[in-house]
């Protein structure tokens, strides 16, 4: 079980991006930090972490995530509000990178929580490891699709950079993203016709068990 203490943010909105300052270009601005760890870096791409020209998004902007000391991490958490109990589907979305054949990496988990802030499910980018990356500088795009679990009431974005070799933390990370749609709802008709579909998947599996067992 988390702890209840995590502040959280504005109740969330369908159709839009749930990671505040996903894109590093307001510095670490609504990320909060974990007791006992420091909080990553916004960085301007350039020599010293990832050049422009190398991998990474096109619309990457002037500033990117990078790591702080042996690990760093923060969090954000978005409570569901209205949204709760709803058939909701996700969409999460995100570059990640590190230096040439450093195992330094980046990982976003996202906690699906329910009324009393256990974790019912979760989702994750990363970690981008270098044979992800073919041994290159850059960041790299990554996504993952679902439906949330029935019973989340907050969603929790935990964005961490771990340095594994070298002297600086070079786990990178840029354009994070989480966005939540509604589920589409079958059709009545639809579920008639799954219906007799298994109707007549059954029939047929008792009519070849028939013809066995007559030979």
């Amino acid at each position: 079980m988390l702890a209840t203490t995590f502040s959280a943010q504005a109740a969330a909105t369908l159709g839009s991006n749930l990671i505040v300052n996903g894109d590093a270009e307001s510095g670490t601005a609504g990320w909060e930090l974990f007791d006992g760890h420091d909080l990553f870096q916004s960085v301007s791409y350039g020599s010293n972490w990832v050049l422009p020209t190398q991998p990474g998004p096109a619309d990457r902007g002037s500033r990117m995530f990078a790591g702080v000391g042996a690990q760093s991490a923060g969090y954000q958490l978005v409570e569901l509000g209205s949204l709760s109990g709803q058939p909701l589907h996700y969409s999460l979305s995100g570059w990640l990178g590190g230096w040439l054949a450093q195992n330094d990496n980046a990982l976003l988990y996202v906690s699906f929580l329910d009324s009393t802030s256990t974790e019912i499910g979760h989702a994750a980018l990363g970690p981008m490891m270098p044979a992800d990356r073919n041994n290159q500088s850059g960041l790299f795009y990554r996504e993952d699709n679902g439906l949330l679990p029935v019973g989340t009431m907050s969603v929790m974005f935990s964005l961490s950079m771990e340095r594994l070799s070298g002297g600086d933390n070079d786990g990178y990370a840029d354009n994070l993203s989480f966005v939540l749609q509604a589920a589409p709802v079958p059709e009545p008709s639809e579920h008639l016709l799954a219906l007799a579909g298994l109707g007549v998947m059954g029939v047929a599996s008792v009519m070849r068990r028939a013809r066995r067992q007559a030979a």
